[in-house]
């Protein structure tokens, strides 16, 4: 039992340790799996270097039940004060338009991960709490598929 423990112990000190350019992720997940779009999801995070440039990116998790190819996304940063930052709406596709393969990493029979970026090589001018706001911008008012949404915020790479 207690080399089961170490065991899991070491694997998630051994991926804590591979992705040291994040610094925030998280995604909320829909238990009906589906997306209503009075259902926005809401982020905070917290910036302390703003002398580093920072991507942010959208993570979506579906199923195959998803009706369309892409998936249209409106997003907003605001700063501690709520000013709004940055707001566009994104799409992103998740299945090929002609022959519907389902884009994205797949673990988990029909589930698919995607990650796309939203902004990048983004500069924060003050340090302190941010938040990100996500809502989807479809035909419908309720989208079925979607399992789960989110944002990753992570540290751009130096190009030097």
């Amino acid at each position: 039992m207690k080399s089961r423990v170490l065991i899991v112990v070491a694997a998630l000190l051994i991926l804590v340790g591979c992705n040291s350019n994040r610094v925030f992720e998280d995604n909320v997940e829909f238990k009906e799996r589906a997306w209503q779009i009075n259902e926005p999801a809401r982020f905070q995070f917290h910036i302390s270097d703003t002398t580093k440039k920072y991507n942010l990116l959208l993570n979506i998790r579906n199923s195959l039940n998803y009706p369309y190819a892409r998936l249209f996304v409106n997003y907003e940063l605001l700063a501690q004060d709520s000013a709004s930052l940055a707001k566009k709406m994104i799409a992103n596709y998740l299945f090929d338009q002609k022959t519907g393969k389902p884009f994205g990493t797949s673990g988990i029979g029909d589930i698919y991960d995607h990650q796309f970026p939203i902004l990048t090589n983004y500069s924060f001018k003050k340090v302190g709490e941010y938040k990100m706001k996500l809502q989807q911008f479809m035909r419908m008012d309720t989208i079925p598929g979607i399992i789960a949404v989110g944002i990753r915020v992570e540290k751009a790479e130096d190009k030097n």
